[in-house]
């Protein structure tokens, strides 16, 4: 595969009939729902599940989506979608790339980066990361190509 970054975290991802709009291919709602899908079982991969989350009274939370529609899904396209944490202050924010491939034909068909905020869940404000936080999540910090 021609990932942007070396050693993406993975998930493949089946086109659903659920998923096709009126126009015949994935809307974009539901690329919205693939990259949190990832984005969640990154953490988990990196032992920051939602009873973690919990215990610790922290979680991240998604303040901005930016992304690029490159090409369409159809039903039945098999795609890899990747991530890799780019950056983070190591206190509040942290940013996630990700890319969705088809390996089929190689195409790209998006390319999004998300900005998420840890915040406190019993308050729902910012909060610093919690050490936890600083241990998984800096584990997986890309290094840049």
């Amino acid at each position: 595969m021609n990932w942007d970054r070396p050693t993406p975290f993975v998930i493949a991802l089946k086109v659903q009939p659920d998923d096709i709009d009126g126009l015949g291919h994935a809307n974009n709602a539901v690329y919205v729902t693939w990259l949190e899908r990832c984005a969640w079982q990154h953490s988990q991969h990196l032992g920051l599940d939602l009873a973690t989350y919990r215990q610790l009274d922290r979680a991240m939370a998604v303040v901005r989506h930016e992304i690029d529609y490159l090409a369409s899904a159809r039903e039945g396209d098999e795609l890899e979608l990747g991530t890799w944490i780019l950056d983070w202050d190591r206190r509040l924010k942290m940013t996630r790339q990700f890319q969705l491939l088809r390996p089929r034909d190689g195409a790209v068909l998006l390319r999004a980066s998300t900005t998420f905020v840890c915040i406190e869940l019993s308050s729902g404000k910012p909060k610093r990361m919690p050490a936890q936080f600083l241990e998984g999540y800096g584990a997986a910090i890309a290094i840049e190509p």
